[in-house]
């Protein structure tokens, strides 16, 4: 049913729920993950020789080890992975990047770093369910 799924990572525990989720269904379906960490330059702008730039380096690092981590875990699990960090706006590039891989399923946190509202569903998550063309489980 499933060959390749997507899971957006930024370390929240929703994005971690979807992150077992995913191991979860990979492993029922013998599917090859693609894990996305993506540096939200849309919020911090492009790094250029500032502040900003110690900024998203520092976040940038931090989703490198956030996917290292996934992928030693994915190891133990025998789950292929598949890791990328990127920059931009996260919703535009985990949809960019689910056509690109032609994901099966994206699995997505129901909220992610930067929103802690009980409840609700954060933006980047009904972004991508509204705009991506193919299933979307949150977690």
């Amino acid at each position: 049913m499933y060959d390749t799924i997507l899971v957006p990572v930024d370390g929240s525990d929703p994005s971690n729920r979807a992150v077992e989720h995913a191991f979860e269904l990979a492993e029922r379906f013998d599917a090859a993950i693609h894990a996305i960490h993506v540096v939200d330059t849309h919020r911090y702008g492009e790094p250029a020789l500032s502040s900003t730039e110690l900024v998203v380096d520092e976040l940038e690092a931090r989703g490198h080890d956030l996917l290292e981590e996934l992928m030693d875990r994915a190891d133990n699990i025998g789950v292929a992975v598949e890791p990328r960090v990127c920059h931009g706006d996260p919703a535009d590039e985990i949809v960019a990047h689910a056509d690109a891989v032609d994901a099966d399923l994206v699995v997505v946190g129901f909220q992610g770093q930067s929103h802690r509202r009980p409840g609700r569903l954060g933006s980047v998550a009904d972004r991508v369910l509204r705009s991506v063309d193919r299933p979307v489980l949150v977690a």
